[in-house]
């Protein structure tokens, strides 16, 4: 009997010509039955597919049955992976980046906790690869109780806010927002996830290796265009949700601190936002100044007057 599909990993693929065969390996010599691949050409311009298929056809040919590639025209990353949860047949979504690579391993001590523990959520510690050193990330057990205090601290930068250190239940996805930019991205999709979840798993584990030195990645946009897009995408969530009837399954937890983000980016960039979004100052001042928050509290009060 065909094994079911457990995970399905959702790959962008887009100007990673130099680094997608170190990729690929990490997670075909890994390969089990329940894993599937899913990798979404985001219409690249380099030969990061050619080099994908020819390694394929070459070493991983028995891996042909669970391997899709998926072509479309270039629409950034949210956009890629939108188009990548429309192929994928597992149980749990797994969102990473062919410019980095997974540990040996990781496969196998992923589908354990899910077995163990049938979380909604599983979520491990990831590594920062740098040039000449490496950095291990360590999460935070968070349990399901503290799911508001973990949605506000990966807002705020006190735990990780990424994907690629979350596999997550395919319901959750169902009928989830999707960001209109790139920069957070995967910010704003955890933050609903997370919010959705019934259940959480931590695993202590250093599953994923985050490359820093790619000059292509999102992160080395210049610092005003990174802040603007954080501002614009939560902007963007807080009116998807400030509507919301009851409060769970929503990440209202993070509302103060989108709305006083937006206006001290606004005033220390110029972002403009106040003008843009002719709500914001009226929001600001019904806001609750917290600690805990990225903008440090008298930047806060700074922020509040502004918006009298």
């Amino acid at each position: 009997m065909e094994e079911r599909i457990v995970i399905s990993l959702v790959i962008p693929v887009y100007g990673v010509e130099k680094y997608i065969e170190q990729f690929a390996h990490s997670i075909f010599r890994q390969a089990c039955p329940s894993v599937q691949f899913i990798f979404v050409n985001d219409g690249t311009k380099d030969n990061s597919i050619a080099v994908l298929e020819n390694l394929i056809d070459s070493q991983y040919s028995s891996l042909r049955d669970r391997i899709v590639i998926v072509n479309k025209e270039n629409g950034g990353l949210p956009a890629a992976r939108k188009t990548g949860l429309e192929y994928a047949a597992g149980e749990y979504i797994y969102h990473v980046d062919p410019d980095d690579w997974l540990s040996e391993g990781s496969f196998k001590a992923i589908l354990e906790k899910i077995k163990q523990t049938e979380a909604d959520i599983i979520f491990f510690n990831y590594v920062k690869e740098y040039e000449n050193r490496s950095s291990i990330k360590k999460e935070c057990p968070y349990e399901v109780s503290q799911k508001d205090k973990y949605i506000r601290n990966m807002y705020n930068h006190r735990a990780f806010g990424t994907l690629c250190n979350k596999c997550v239940r395919r319901s959750l996805y169902d009928g989830i927002f999707h960001p209109k930019y790139s920069y957070a991205e995967d910010c704003y999709l955890s933050v609903q996830l997370v919010a959705r979840a019934e259940s959480l798993a931590y695993l202590d584990k250093d599953i994923y290796h985050y490359r820093k030195n790619n000059p292509h990645s999102i992160t080395r946009q210049g610092r005003r265009r990174r802040k603007e897009e954080y501002a614009l995408n939560f902007l963007d969530l807080y009116e998807k949700y400030k509507g919301a009837v009851s409060t769970e399954g929503t990440p209202s937890a993070i509302f103060d601190d989108v709305l006083i983000q937006a206006g001290w980016y606004s005033i220390l960039y110029g972002l403009d936002l106040y003008a843009r979004f002719p709500y914001l100052a009226s929001e600001i001042r019904k806001a609750r100044i917290r600690s805990g928050s990225d903008v440090i509290l008298p930047m806060q009060l700074l922020v509040k007057l502004y918006s009298l």
